[in-house]
């Protein structure tokens, strides 16, 4: 018992460091390659924090758990919008652009509108699994030209300036060379791409090992507790392994990345319900229990579409997502947790 809650502590503290790596690398990338911030939130940050999902997802299939790795997939979901998410614009607001509202948005919609569809008759079979895995990489295709051709046909001034992140410091040499930044003779200035890459990739394995570890630990606390299989999944390895995104989103706003936020939000959702639940369902078909349908998938369902209205109010007022549809999320959050331990006690 005391091991695993040293485990945790330990393993929070790497988890917080290691984001800040994992971010700088992030956009150290983006802008070595010209690539949208947004775009590097959906594919590497969205994919890459979601790595302790897919994991645990594939270890509960294997072992005959799928109730676990349903639990994980779908509470994941909801803790990324409504605690992630609203931990996040608490730090800073998130300026909302078009595009969210009118493909990123109801894309997640739709594809969270299928996870229901096919939970109808509560199994999930191979080839609801092939079908979810092949829909994932048909939106990520999408997203990839759709968000570099967006980059590319963008004005340079086309810029929404924001006066609470924004600073303007002396450059110097040292200030270069500490961001991990190249000046050429010519006083070109330009990302160290061999840096950018390196930071990113031991900040995700970091990540990766980090919340594996806190995982152990509460699973460990939580079966010495008594809850069930599916509780577990939903609540203390679905925030175990939504720590990633939520260390990740907290570094990127704090630095100013606020669309690389947003993507990592929106690419965590859209890779745990297709890719996730997709792996999970090949390795072995899924027998769900009803209360997945008729309580969690319906609030997920549900934060879903409450994000969607309140980032289009954003757009249509003042395009920032800010502390109070933050407080309101986290609010939200709270009130489901209570509902699960009432249900689990019940």
């Amino acid at each position: 018992m005391w091991l695993a809650g040293v485990t945790i502590l330990i393993g929070l503290a790497i988890l917080v460091w290691s984001a800040d790596v994992f971010i700088d690398g992030a956009t150290a990338l983006a802008k070595t390659l010209g690539v949208p911030s947004f775009l590097i939130g959906v594919l590497i940050l969205g994919l890459g924090t979601s790595a302790p999902e897919m994991v645990v997802s594939i270890l509960a299939a294997l072992d005959g758990s799928p109730e676990l790795a349903l639990g994980n997939a779908y509470g994941s979901n909801i803790i990324n919008i409504a605690l992630v998410l609203g931990a996040t614009v608490l730090i800073s607001p998130i300026i909302i652009h078009k595009s969210i509202i009118a493909r990123d948005l109801p894309m997640l919609l739709l594809i969270t509108a299928l996870a229901a569809w096919q939970l109808r008759d509560g199994v999930l079979s191979l080839n609801d699994g092939i079908s979810l895995l092949t829909l994932l990489v048909m939106v990520l295709s999408i997203q990839i030209v759709l968000s570099l051709r967006e980059g590319s046909s963008k004005p340079k001034n086309d810029v929404i300036e924001d006066s609470d992140t924004v600073k303007i410091v002396p450059v110097t040499n040292n200030t270069i060379e500490s961001l991990g930044i190249k000046s050429t003779d010519s006083g070109y200035i330009e990302p160290s791409l061999a840096r950018g890459l390196g930071s990113l990739f031991v900040g995700m394995l970091m990540l990766v090992l980090s919340s594996r570890a806190i995982v152990w630990g509460a699973v460990e606390m939580a079966t010495f507790w008594g809850l069930s299989e599916l509780i577990i999944g939903l609540t203390i390895v679905a925030v175990g392994t939504s720590l990633p995104e939520l260390v990740a989103s907290l570094a990127a706003a704090r630095h100013g990345e606020h669309d690389m936020a947003l993507g990592n939000i929106i690419g965590s959702n859209i890779f745990n319900t297709l890719g996730v639940v997709g792996l999970a369902a090949v390795i072995a078909p899924i027998t769900t229990n009803p209360m997945i349908l008729s309580r969690d998938v319906l609030v997920m369902a549900l934060i879903t579409s409450l994000l969607f209205i309140m980032c289009a109010f954003a757009f249509i007022s003042n395009r920032r997502f800010g502390r109070t549809s933050g407080v309101t999320m986290i609010l939200l959050f709270t009130g489901y947790t209570v509902w699960l331990v009432q249900t689990a006690i019940v």
